[in-house]
């Protein structure tokens, strides 16, 4: 019986080891109640003998600190709305307590409270393999989180497109509305090269106007200098310049993504079509156009 009541002891003390700043700590509420004392006159004795407790003997948490402790622990809610922030005192701020508290209880209650951190410590060094693989396993459980928060946002940005695809004869209202995406989502620019452009591929840039736009094109007849006049009178201006160099369309956004499209922008969806994105060769092709 009396094996039981003192591992019951063990365990009560055990639960009231905390981890803070790197190190086992009991708070100053928990060990008054277990020297039966008053937290206030516990905390009174430590100020008169004060040179005895060093800082790695015993500290004040901050409130950050005191959030936490609250957090996941149900018996210090009261200390969420205290003023004075509670001591945490280390293993050897605990052994000098019973020689400040000056009782025949300290001392014996001080000699459990220094086995539980004994036990404490084996138990950490025992399992130290098992906590280097939980922690190895939550940070790859925050990685994986980061990632799925990642793709999220890019869904509810509707900013995630697809390398390449397909579309087919009748699908005009899809690749409108997909072109029209990445135009929407563009940041800063937009390069395009299609050697066919009318009014349906300025309405199109005229989805986003915190770009600028360039268009390099082999015809650049009469109605299309109208048509790009009319639209840099009322939208922000489109730089046309003539260019024939080109048999395949090319759409370069930001200055690092490019699309290439099987068919000019002014035919979205009349005919079959691919389209793909190509990483890393905006650089070589923006040099080729200067």
């Amino acid at each position: 019986m009396i094996g039981e009541n003192k591992m019951r002891a063990y365990e009560n003390i055990k639960n009231m080891i905390f981890s803070f700043r790197g190190q086992q700590v009991m708070i100053d509420k928990d060990l008054s109640e277990l020297y039966n004392v008053p937290t206030k006159r516990l905390n009174e004795q430590v100020k008169r003998n004060i040179k005895r407790f060093p800082d790695n003997f015993r500290f004040q948490l901050t409130d950050n600190e005191k959030s936490e402790l609250v957090a996941n622990c149900d018996r210090f809610e009261k200390l969420k709305h205290s003023s004075v922030n509670p001591y945490a005192f280390t293993e050897q701020g605990v052994a000098m307590l019973s020689s400040v508290l000056h009782s025949q209880t300290a001392i014996e209650v001080s000699i459990k409270i220094m086995e539980a951190f004994v036990e404490m410590r084996k138990f950490i060094l025992n399992n130290a393999s098992i906590f280097q693989r939980l922690d190895k396993i939550e940070q790859k459980q925050i990685e994986y989180e980061n990632k799925f928060e990642q793709l999220f946002k890019a869904l509810e940005n509707k900013s995630l497109k697809p390398k390449q695809g397909i579309f087919y004869e009748g699908q005009i209202f899809d690749a409108y509305k997909f072109v029209s995406g990445l135009i929407r989502n563009a940041e800063k620019s937009i390069v395009l090269i299609d050697n066919y452009v009318d009014e349906t591929v300025l309405n199109l840039f005229s989805k986003n106007q915190n770009i600028s736009v360039e268009i390099f094109t082999k015809n650049i007849h009469k109605q299309l200098k109208l048509d790009i006049k009319k639209y840099n009178a009322q939208y922000k201006t489109i730089k046309l310049k003539r260019f024939d160099k080109a048999h395949d369309r090319f759409m370069i956004i930001d200055d690092k993504d490019v699309y290439h499209f099987g068919a000019s922008l002014k035919d979205l969806g009349k005919k079959w079509f691919a389209f793909s994105k190509f990483d890393m060769e905006a650089i070589k092709i923006l040099g080729k156009l200067k």
